[in-house]
C-alpha cells in the first residue's frame, strides 16, 4: 500500500539550468550533484521511491532534499544560488572556543622542539603541550586530553622540527 504522495516540485527554467549545470560540472562536489539529481528527478514527477532506487539512497534523503528545495524555492536565485540551496546546514553544537590566532600559536608551539621550551623530552605529549600552552598564556586552560586530541588529529605536528 503506497504512502502519502510526495509534494509536486516545479522548477523555473533558470533553476533547471543551474541544477543541470551542477550535475554536469566536473568540479561539483558529489554530494551536491546527487542532491541536484534528486531535485531534478522530483521535478520530473518521479516518486520518492523511484528516486531512492535510481540514486541508491535512503528514502529519507530523497524526502529531505525535495522538502528543502520546496522550502527555499520562494527565495530568488540571485539571493540563494542552486548550489547554496543544496549545501549542508550548519550542525548544532557549541561554537569553537579557540580563535584562529590561538590555533596559529598552538601550531607554532607544537612545531618547535620541546627542548626550546626547556622540556627534557624529544616529542610533545598531551600533558607537556597543554602545560606549555597555559605557561605561554595562549589560553587560560586546556586539558591534557584535549591537547592530545589536537595532536592526534593532526592539527599540529607531534614531532619537533629538525631546524627548531
Amino acid at each position: 500500500m503506497p504512502g502519502p504522495k510526495a509534494p509536486q516540485l516545479e522548477l523555473s527554467a533558470q533553476e533547471r539550468t543551474e541544477l543541470e549545470q551542477l550535475v554536469r560540472r566536473h568540479s561539483t562536489k558529489q554530494q551536491i550533484a546527487l542532491r541536484a539529481r534528486i531535485v531534478l528527478a522530483s521535478a520530473a514527477g518521479k516518486s520518492n521511491r523511484q528516486i531512492m532506487r535510481e540514486e541508491a539512497v535512503h528514502i529519507e534523503t530523497v524526502r529531505l532534499w525535495r522538502g528543502r528545495w520546496l522550502g527555499l524555492q520562494p527565495l530568488p536565485l540571485e539571493e540563494l544560488s542552486a548550489e547554496e540551496r543544496l549545501e549542508d546546514v550548519p550542525r548544532p553544537g557549541a561554537p569553537p572556543t579557540l580563535t584562529a590566532e590561538q590555533v596559529s600559536k598552538i601550531i607554532a608551539l607544537a612545531c618547535e622542539a620541546p627542548a626550546k621550551s626547556g622540556r627534557p623530552i624529544s616529542q610533545w605529549t598531551g600533558r607537556e603541550v597543554a602545560d606549555e600552552i597555559v605557561n605561554r598564556e595562549i589560553i587560560e586552560q586546556i586539558s591534557p586530553r584535549h591537547a592530545r586530541r589536537l595532536l592526534k588529529r593532526g592539527i599540529f605536528s607531534r614531532t619537533a622540527s629538525a631546524t627548531g
